[in-house]
């Protein structure tokens, strides 16, 4: 990196890595020999978060409403396949986040939109900015499908509360939603302040994790697999890959758990992220594995549309989940309001500002979501549109062109393998997700379920019903 001036240096040693402190600045040396350019690690310099809060914000980003299709997903991959690309995904995601840390460190910005913007002038940053805004903004409307979803059949299971009651209507109880609960917790203008939320939301996922490991014991037996449920991949790979790449996202808001570090030096960020993501990478794959060796090939996008409405643990499983959900839609907030702030607020919103824009954001969401209840072409289409350039694609040219070795050389291989691939899975995901879009059970009763009052599921005398989606033929590789 060039200099305009003279400064002074001084160097120390911390924890094995050497850094050089110039002015406000601190010059890290990373592994490879590069000088990375961060904050100082003092309290003035970082944010208020410790390494642990920190960490179950990151967890609660990846863990949101997507981890509901990743059984799905399995569907649309086949099981052993999908697990391989589960884990690609896990590792490209943990290896793109730290790339992307770097990258701003390299080039001395702070945010995901100044690191393109540095690298690919205004028009990189536009392209950005509106990737950026418009991954969050789906997910957001992912998390009131699911909140109408899921916690309308909690609400019929309460006595006295039937079909024609207020509580079973999905767009009143994400409306309600959203007046008490997101709206007021999105307009919080520091995510520090969510760790504790976070926290919760994680317990409660864990509690979800649990239930669809008991009801994959217990009734997945009296589920008949569909043909081919075991086979080891399926044609339509490519569009659980967005499936998955949606699940995992959480480059838009990396800088924002970055900057809120006690001390964000690239040695810290490196721990919180493999933590986070080896944590979700368990979590994800559990309730993969569980949730599709449940109901095989009849497998929804939203995996609680798979369970009968008077199933008590699953019920319980909703609940959870509809409040971790709701717990998880101002993270998302919390990026689409950045980005709001430095494409028109130059990066500074004042109180009345802040308050209008976060109203807006919210408010269009809740309006968009009323008139959808399917989620799984919602996470398909977010995920190859959105979240594969923000994961494979934007994270690697970047420090391809800040770095100054040849793409073929040493550090930059895997980078540019990652970008060949990011593109790859976009435009075959897109023109999959096209051809053959996924079929939606709208609220319709599975025909394992009985109408009765019970919890008991019927074993015979129902007619299998064809797999949801026809299209995928299967080859298994012996």
């Amino acid at each position: 990196m060039g200099s305009s001036g003279e400064f002074e240096i001084s160097f120390q040693m911390e924890n094995g890595v050497i850094n050089k402190h110039a002015g406000d600045q601190q010059v890290e040396i990373d592994d490879d020999g590069k000088l990375l350019l961060t904050k100082q690690s003092d309290s003035t310099e970082g944010g208020t978060s410790s390494m642990t809060s920190a960490s179950f914000n990151f967890i609660n980003s990846i863990i949101g409403s997507g981890i509901i299709g990743l059984p799905y997903s399995l569907n649309q991959a086949g099981l052993p396949l999908g697990l391989l690309l589960l884990m690609g995904v896990a590792f490209i995601t943990d290896y793109s986040i730290i790339l992307l840390i770097k990258g701003g460190s390299l080039s001395g910005t702070s945010s995901y939109q100044s690191l393109v913007h540095s690298t690919f002038g205004f028009a990189g940053y536009l392209v950005l900015s509106a990737l950026q805004f418009l991954y969050p903004f789906i997910a957001m409307i992912s998390y009131n499908i699911i909140t109408g979803d899921t916690l309308t059949k909690v609400f019929l299971r309460i006595p006295g509360v039937g079909p024609g009651s207020v509580l079973a209507g999905r767009r009143f109880v994400i409306i309600l939603s959203t007046i008490l609960f997101t709206l007021p917790l999105s307009l919080y203008r520091d995510i520090a302040k969510l760790g504790k939320v976070s926290l919760l939301s994680m317990v409660l996922t864990l509690g979800i994790l649990i239930m669809v490991i008991i009801r994959a014991a217990t009734l997945g037996p009296q589920i008949p697999p569909t043909q081919g449920a075991w086979a080891f991949a399926r044609w339509n790979a490519i569009q659980a890959v967005g499936v998955m790449s949606f699940a995992f996202i959480c480059h838009h808001n990396s800088f924002l758990i970055y900057g809120s570090l006690r001390e964000p030096s690239l040695s810290n960020w490196s721990r919180v992220t493999h933590l986070s993501v080896a944590f979700a990478f368990v979590v994800s794959a559990a309730f993969a594995v569980a949730g599709y060796a449940t109901f095989t090939g009849y497998t929804q996008g939203d995996i609680f549309e798979n369970y009968c409405r008077n199933d008590n643990l699953a019920t319980f499983g909703r609940f959870c989940y509809g409040i971790s959900i709701v717990t998880t839609f101002p993270l998302e907030c919390f990026v689409t309001r950045e980005v709001v702030s430095n494409v028109f607020f130059k990066g500074i919103l004042s109180t009345t500002s802040h308050v209008v824009v976060t109203f807006i954001i919210v408010a269009v969401c809740t309006a968009i979501s009323l008139g959808f209840d399917c989620l799984g072409i919602v996470l398909e289409l977010n995920g190859v549109l959105s979240a594969t350039p923000l994961i494979f694609i934007i994270p690697s040219a970047c420090y391809l062109k800040l770095s100054s070795g040849r793409w073929y050389q040493g550090e930059n291989i895997i980078p540019c393998i990652i970008l060949i691939a990011g593109v790859f899975v976009m435009i075959i995901g897109l023109i999959m997700t096209a051809l053959y879009p996924q079929d939606c059970s709208h609220g319709a009763e599975m025909f394992y379920c009985q109408t009765s009052g019970t919890s008991a599921i019927t074993t015979t005398a129902a007619p299998l019903l064809p797999v949801p989606n026809t299209t995928q033929e299967v080859f298994d590789l012996k």
